[in-house]
C-alpha cells in the first residue's frame, strides 16, 4: 500500500521558549507536539538543513534535537531516507483487548447501486489522463453554467442515437436529484404548484419537489405503469419512471405513453421523465424515452449513477424549449470530470461498457430468479433491482431477520406513501455473483423464519 506524503512534519508550530540551549528546547518542542499526537507515528519531519533554515538555527542545533530524540524511541532515521515519528500513543496505552469474532460480511441487496467492482477504471483513467495532457490551460477555469460544450454535444448525440431523445441542447448536473431540484424551482417559479408522481416511487425526489414548494400527489402504479386517468386534477406536472418504474419494475405501456402525453396538452402541463434503469433491458432492446414523442412537453432527466458510479457526480437535464430560460443552469460539476466523460463517450467505451453491464447483470438476474426458486418475482424485464412479492408475511419482520444474517434487504413499504401489499425490493447490481447463493439461501430462511413467528 502506498504511504500517503501528506503527513509531511513541516509545518507544524513548535513552542520553543523556556530556560536552556536552542538544542534542548527544540527537542522539548519535538517531543511534546509528538506526545501530544499532533504529529503521529510515521510523519516525515524536515531536513536538517531546511528546518535550520526555516527556524534560523545552525544545523547542528537540528541534528542534536533528532539524534536526542532517536535515541529515547521517538524518532527512527535510516540512511537516505526522512527522520519519521516512530513513538505513538498506542505504544504506552493499556493492552489492546483480544478482537471480537468476526461478524459475517454484510451482502447488500438494497437498489441503487450499479456494479462497482466493474468500474472501467483503466479506460476512464485514460481519458482523466487524456483530458489532462491535451485540454487548453482555460480549461482549468471555472465551469461554463449548463456545462461544458464538448460534453453536452456529444451527450446530447448519445441521447439522439441510443434513447432515441430528440435533443438540440443538452444541460450538465450533478444527478437526477439535482436536475430535478432545479426543474421544480423553475416549475414553482411558473405557476405550477402541484406535482403527480407515481405511488410507489423514489421518495428522495418527493422530498425534492417539497423542498422547492411543491405539492406531490400519488398516482397509483399498475401492470401497465402510471394509471395516466387517476392524475388529480389541479396537476400541471407528474414525474415519472417510463422505462422502468421504480419500485415495481413495471414498463410503462404505449397506450400509457400516448395518454400520458394527451394528458400534457390538455391541461398545459410538463412530464418530468427520469430515464431510470433505461439502458438496462432484458426482454428487448431497450425502450426509446417519452421525450423523444413530443420534446415540447417532456422533461429528460438522466445521469451515471446506475450505469458507470455515482461517485463521478453527472447527470443531465433536457428541457423543453420554453423552459430553457427559466430554469438556473449554474453549478454544474468540475469541467475536467466532465471533459473526461465526453472523451470516454467519444472513444466509444461508453457503449462498450453498457454492453458488457447488460449482459453482465442479465445473467446475475436470472441466476437470482433460478436460485429463489418458487417465489413469486416481478419487474424482472429490465434493470437493476426485482420485487418479491410476500404475500401473508410482515415484509418489515424479513427485513429485520434477514439484516441478522448480514443480509441488507428493502421493505417495499418504504417507498409508498400508504402501505399495501407486503413485498421486499431486492437490487442485484452490486450483488457479487459467488454470492447470489448465498444470498438466496438467507433470505429464504428470514422468509420462512418470519412465516412462522
Amino acid at each position: 500500500m502506498t504511504k500517503s506524503q501528506t503527513n509531511l512534519a513541516w509545518d507544524v508550530l513548535l513552542d520553543l521558549s523556556g530556560p536552556g540551549p536552542r538544542h534542548e528546547r527544540l527537542t522539548r518542542a519535538l517531543r511534546t507536539v509528538i506526545r501530544e499526537g499532533t504529529l503521529g507515528s510515521g510523519a516525515a519531519l524536515p531536513p536538517s538543513r531546511t528546518l535550520a533554515a526555516d527556524l534560523g538555527f545552525s544545523r547542528w542545533v537540528i541534528t542534536q534535537a533528532y539524534e536526542q530524540l532517536i535515541a529515547e524511541g521517538y524518532l527512527a532515521a535510516r540512511t537516505g531516507s526522512a527522520t519519521v515519528v516512530r513513538w505513538s500513543t498506542s505504544s504506552t496505552g493499556p493492552a489492546k483487548a483480544l478482537p471480537r469474532k468476526a461478524t459475517p460480511p454484510e451482502i447488500d441487496l438494497a437498489p441503487g447501486l450499479p456494479d462497482l467492482r466493474h468500474f472501467p477504471r483503466q479506460r476512464w483513467a485514460e481519458a482523466v489522463r487524456e483530458v489532462l495532457a491535451n485540454a487548453p490551460h482555460g480549461e482549468f477555469g471555472y465551469p461554463v453554467p449548463g456545462g461544458h460544450p464538448r460534453l453536452r454535444a456529444v451527450l446530447a448525440d448519445h441521447l439522439r442515437r441510443c434513447r432515441g431523445a430528440v435533443v438540440e441542447d443538452v444541460r450538465i448536473s450533478s444527478g437526477v436529484t439535482d436536475g430535478f431540484g432545479r426543474v421544480c424551482r423553475a416549475l414553482r417559479a411558473a405557476g405550477i404548484t402541484r406535482i403527480a408522481a407515481e405511488e410507489p416511487g423514489w421518495l428522495t425526489l418527493r422530498r425534492v419537489a417539497t423542498r422547492a414548494g411543491l405539492e406531490v400527489v400519488g398516482v397509483p402504479v399498475d401492470e401497465d405503469g402510471l394509471r395516466v386517468d387517476e392524475i388529480p386534477a389541479g396537476a400541471r406536472a407528474v414525474l415519472v419512471t417510463p422505462a422502468h418504474q421504480f419500485p415495481t419494475g413495471t414498463v410503462l405501456s404505449p397506450a400509457r405513453r400516448a395518454g400520458l402525453l394527451s394528458w400534457a396538452r390538455d391541461v398545459d402541463g410538463v412530464i418530468v421523465e427520469d430515464d431510470y434503469d433505461a439502458e438496462f433491458r432484458y426482454d428487448r432492446r431497450p425502450v426509446g424515452t417519452v421525450q423523444g414523442m413530443d420534446p415540447a412537453r417532456v422533461v429528460l432527466l438522466g445521469s451515471v449513477s446506475k450505469t458507470l458510479s455515482p461517485a463521478l457526480g453527472l447527470g443531465w437535464y433536457a428541457l423543453p424549449p420554453q423552459w430553457t430560460e427559466l430554469v438556473d443552469p449554474s453549478p454544474t460539476p468540475p469541467a475536467l470530470e466532465q471533459l473526461a466523460f465526453a472523451a470516454f463517450l467519444e472513444h466509444g467505451s461508453y457503449d462498450r461498457h453498457l454492453r458488457a453491464a447488460r449482459r453482465r447483470y442479465r445473467a446475475r438476474r436470472d441466476a437470482l430468479v433460478c436460485a429463489l426458486g418458487p417465489l413469486p418475482v416481478s419487474g424482472i424485464a429490465a434493470g437493476l433491482h426485482l420485487v418479491l412479492d410476500l404475500p401473508g408475511v410482515r415484509a418489515a419482520e424479513v427485513v429485520r431477520r434477514a439484516a441478522v444474517k448480514g443480509l441488507r434487504v428493502a421493505d417495499l413499504d418504504d417507498y409508498r406513501a400508504t402501505p399495501r401489499t407486503p413485498g421486499i425490493v431486492l437490487g442485484y447490481g452490486n450483488l457479487a455473483d459467488g454470492s447470489v447463493g448465498t444470498a438466496a439461501r438467507l433470505l429464504i430462511e428470514a422468509i420462512g423464519e418470519a412465516s412462522r413467528g
